[in-house]
């Protein structure tokens, strides 16, 4: 464990300044081009994959993104962090959960945070088909929980060279019940309104689910949510048994790839009671804590017109050590 060099702009001076900064005041990043791929997945589904560099010498390094919550190539954190990776010479790879491609996946199911198969499948295809090119990870928030997960469930025959996994809500229930409070409740709100308009459209190519437009009308928080939605398409017996199976802090001791964890003891997201100790940690994980820094923000700079997007930095210099 080590406290990072992260120095916040004196201009967003709390967690929700720094979380709500890159969403609603950041320059989009325009000169990047993606090309998108459909990897098919055994039980019929599909998972979409937008590619930055992709005609790249084939030996070359290949970073996954795996997004957070409803998270898309939009989100504020994907381009900058592809446009770093790109500036590395690595070609970037946007994995995007079931549904989150802008097109209804296939099945009643979606995805949730501790869904690591799908992860585990497109990696083992795109490893097949270019074996000698080095892979790392970046995971964000729920897409950090479903990498550190993997990582751990396995442990030496995972493919990669090394990972990096930000602001993971390592314990859901308490994640769960820290945005239920205080302001945080705006980004519970945000996103519960996300996920019911999403899957108010799904429902209707269905003619059963385990999921009634009934039982969505009564989710208020994101504990119902998993209660009514999460928990009965996804097998789990109800909300708690699936915030006990998926949550990733009990796989940290397990994971033995080079791995650096960055965790903002503000985030607005979770409590720092969730945040695992030293004694959890594998030899290879490198757990850093910032004071400050909100939930995927880390925002520096002398000045709103010159902000500076610290992980930007942190993420690549990390991996540079294991993509050579």
């Amino acid at each position: 464990m080590a406290e990072a060099h992260f120095k916040p702009a004196w201009w967003l001076p709390n967690s929700h300044f720094q979380t709500l900064w890159p969403t609603l005041c950041r320059r989009p990043i325009k000169h990047l081009n993606f090309k998108r791929e459909r990897i098919e997945l055994p039980d019929g589904d599909f998972i979409d994959l937008d590619w930055v560099d992709k005609n790249k010498d084939l030996n070359s390094p290949i970073v996954f993104l795996l997004h957070g919550l409803e998270g898309t190539l939009d989100s504020p954190y994907a381009k900058g962090m592809l446009n770093a990776i790109s500036a590395e010479g690595w070609r970037g790879v946007f994995l995007y959960f079931r549904g989150c491609s802008g097109e209804h996946n296939r099945l009643p199911r979606s995805y949730h945070s501790g869904d690591t198969a799908d992860v585990d499948y497109v990696v083992s295809v795109l490893k097949q088909r270019e074996p000698h090119a080095p892979m790392a990870a970046i995971g964000f928030s729920l897409g950090g929980n479903v990498l550190v997960k993997w990582l751990g469930e396995t442990s030496q025959h995972n493919p990669l060279q090394a990972a990096v996994a930000i602001c993971v809500p390592f314990e859901l229930y308490k994640a769960v019940l820290r945005i239920n409070r205080g302001f945080s409740r705006v980004y519970q709100w945000h996103l519960l309104g996300c996920l019911r308009n999403k899957l108010k459209q799904k429902l209707k190519m269905f003619s059963s689910s385990p999921v009634s437009m009934a039982k969505l009308a009564t989710v208020r928080t994101m504990h119902d949510f998993d209660e009514h939605v999460t928990a009965p398409l996804h097998g789990f017996a109800n909300a708690n048994d699936y915030y006990v199976k998926c949550s990733s802090r009990a796989y940290l001791p397990y994971i033995l790839r080079p791995t650096l964890l960055v965790q903002a003891k503000d985030d607005p997201f979770m409590t720092e009671d969730l945040l695992p100790g030293e004694d959890e940690l594998s030899p290879l994980v490198q757990l850093e804590l910032t004071d400050s820094g909100g939930h995927v923000g880390f925002v520096s700079g002398r000045a709103p017109w010159a902000a500076e997007y610290w992980l930007e930095r942190r993420v690549p210099s990390f991996l540079r050590k294991y993509l050579k």
